[in-house]
């Protein structure tokens, strides 16, 4: 049997001159995960994908 692991991306937009990134796996099945990379330990918040595209979408329309 296959183990997942989540494998971690600081976000493209995350200010990593001041250490507020973002970071993103989005390569496990069904759920897309997002992490404050201060407090890793904090936990993570899950996605749906289609909920995390949506997100994403909305983010880049312009206001």
């Amino acid at each position: 049997m296959s183990t997942h692991h989540p494998r971690w991306r600081t976000a493209t937009r995350s200010n990593t001159n001041g250490g507020e990134c973002v970071e993103v796996a989005d390569n496990l099945p069904g759920v897309v995960l997002v992490r404050d990379s201060k407090a890793r330990d904090a936990g993570t918040l899950a996605f749906a994908p289609s909920a995390w595209r949506a997100f994403v979408a909305d983010l880049r329309t312009p206001a």
